[in-house]
């Protein structure tokens, strides 16, 4: 990462810590990873279970509102503090710019990830006691959801290069919920018929695929997840990412800021 890039990272990732919505969000995704106690305490049997389940949800939840919210200012907030202008005054490219405040935006939230983590095992602790090997299944669905917060982050910073704060909020959230059911609409595709069915197919097929990241389930039953899995979860999403990122790239050089 060139010195430029980093610098633009670095400040994009204090101030991100700085804002009193992400320690809010932050604080309050950690104290209902505590409420899983309370939950798994009466739930006969599957503490465990449900401690996991509710922790990971949670972790997800909140990074997704954390990468739409946060995101969606990265460059609106520099336009209307007028510091994007002085920024662009020195030897900065606008992509350098894009690409700076992603990093940035990323590296935020993989902090709070770990955060939030560490309120996941101590509840799972408190509730079991103990760890064992299957436990370790956790570190690869929250691997999966900092993959889901990359694509999140790279599509909140497309929308905030054309559109306005409001507008790429719901863009943005309105494609995560859409790739949530990504496999459900395939399904949906294949009973289709016509050109309906290459509307779907093609929607399907052009969201984020959400859906294929969602093995918080299978880690609370213990299941085994594949290499294969997680090898081609991990090229789709700096796949996507990489290709929503280089839009946002595309339309901030073309935009005028004047």
């Amino acid at each position: 990462m060139s010195a430029r890039l980093w610098h633009i990272a670095s400040n994009t990732f204090r101030e991100a810590v700085r804002d009193r919505v992400l320690y809010n969000l932050v604080a309050f995704a950690i104290l209902l990873s505590g409420a899983a106690i309370l939950v798994g305490q009466i739930s006969i049997s599957i503490e465990k279970l449900v401690v996991i389940n509710l922790g990971l949800t949670t972790v997800s939840l909140f990074g997704v509102v954390i990468a739409i919210f946060v995101g969606i200012g990265l460059v609106s907030k520099e336009i209307e503090k007028r510091t994007l202008y002085t920024v662009l005054s020195r030897p900065v490219r606008r992509w350098e710019f894009i690409v700076g405040k992603f990093f940035g935006l990323a590296g935020t939230l993989v902090v709070n990830t770990f955060f939030m983590a560490i309120g996941v095992f101590v509840a799972l602790f408190y509730v079991a006691h103990k760890f064992t090997r299957p436990d370790a299944l956790i570190f690869v669905a929250l691997y999966f959801i900092i993959l889901e917060f990359l694509i999140i982050c790279a599509l909140a910073l497309l929308f905030s290069s054309f559109s306005t704060p409001l507008l790429s909020a719901v863009f943005a959230f309105s494609l995560f919920v859409i790739g949530t059911y990504a496999d459900d609409l395939r399904a949906f595709a294949g009973m289709t018929t016509g050109i309906t069915r290459w509307i779907t197919s093609g929607l399907a097929y052009v969201v984020p695929n959400f859906s294929a990241f969602n093995v918080i389930s299978a880690v609370a039953h213990g299941e085994p997840l594949s290499t294969v899995l997680i090898l081609h979860n991990t090229i789709y999403a700096l796949f996507y990412s990489g290709l929503a990122l280089s839009g946002a790239v595309l339309v901030f050089e073309h935009r005028n800021l004047k």
